[in-house]
């Protein structure tokens, strides 16, 4: 049976699997016959390089420095089939993921660091639904800020529509704009080109201790619903621990944050900058969250003057 190598049907079919076990690349001790569970193997001029289990390559005394997960994507592509390799190391790349490429005469096969697996399996099923997250560029500012205005133009808090252009719009204009701003932390979410979802962190503060303040996130509306704002907010704390952030603090529905690990801010030490926030101001502690921390959050200057 010929491969697919039509571009759109090979990204929505490719249904990547995950590969039991970790893997590594050697290179084979020259003249020496092979041997062992040898999953691929490359010849350069220079020496052989072969791909095995990383319990294999200690058994045989082979030496490594890089250990990987195997994802297969589970689509029979043409060798011929132009596009697939280009889309999805575009995408893991936007997520800062390294990526090395085996194709195989069914399926094409990546190696990807084990630490960022998951999140590698995340980043391709959102490819294969044609929804790619990467940084803001300035030139996007214009279509988020049109994105935010009809994301909001239902108020979260009271339901009714909003009369003129939502505040969320002002403040992320100000906010692209401030010392504050983090553009690591400022995300889109791209379908066919167009930018279906954005989310932004900046810098906040508790005692002098630094942390991210996460928001506004905004989902296009006839979007809503289908993952978008989760995949935004999971990217958000993936990209947070990666840079050694404490924790992450934001303002939003007690019936949806918790789902992402989210608590009521003060059940860590927090209070919120307006009391009468409660429990609607919430933090979500990561690995780097010190011991013993007290006070109240302090946002960006842009949020204090809404």
């Amino acid at each position: 049976m010929p491969g697919e190598t039509d571009l759109t049907t090979l990204l929505q079919s490719m249904h990547p699997s995950l590969r039991e076990g970790d893997y590594v690349y050697a290179l084979w001790p020259h003249g020496k016959p092979l041997e062992g569970e040898i999953e691929a193997a490359v010849r350069e001029a220079e020496g052989l390089t072969v791909v095995l289990h990383r319990g294999e390559a200690d058994r045989l005394g082979l030496a490594y420095d890089f250990v990987a997960s195997w994802i297969t994507l589970q689509i029979h592509s043409a060798l011929e089939a132009v596009g697939l390799t280009a889309a999805v190391s575009a995408a893991l790349t936007h997520a800062g993921i390294s990526c090395n490429v085996l194709a195989g005469f069914h399926h094409d096969h990546l190696l990807v660091p084990s630490a960022d697996a998951d999140r590698a399996l995340e980043v391709l099923r959102l490819l294969s639904r044609g929804i790619v997250l990467r940084n803001e560029r300035p030139e996007d500012r214009p279509a988020i800020l049109a994105l935010t205005s009809r994301a909001f133009s239902i108020s979260p808090v009271t339901g009714a529509p909003v009369d003129g252009t939502p505040v969320e719009v002002g403040l992320l204009q100000e906010l692209f704009d401030c010392a504050e701003y983090l553009p690591g932390f400022s995300i889109v979410a791209e379908m066919g080109g167009d930018i279906v979802g954005h989310v932004i962190s900046t810098r906040g503060w508790v005692d002098g201790l630094e942390l991210l303040a996460l928001g506004p996130i905004g989902v296009e509306p006839t979007l809503q619903r289908r993952g978008i704002g989760s995949a935004l907010m999971r990217e958000t704390h993936a990209r947070a621990v990666t840079a050694g952030e404490p924790g992450i603090a934001l303002l939003g529905s007690t019936g949806y944050y918790p789902k992402f690990g989210y608590v009521p801010a003060t059940s860590a030490g927090v209070a919120p900058p307006e009391e009468v926030w409660g429990d609607h101001f919430q933090l979500l502690t990561l690995p780097g969250w010190p011991d013993g921390v007290q006070g109240t959050f302090r946002y960006a200057p842009p949020f204090e003057r809404l």
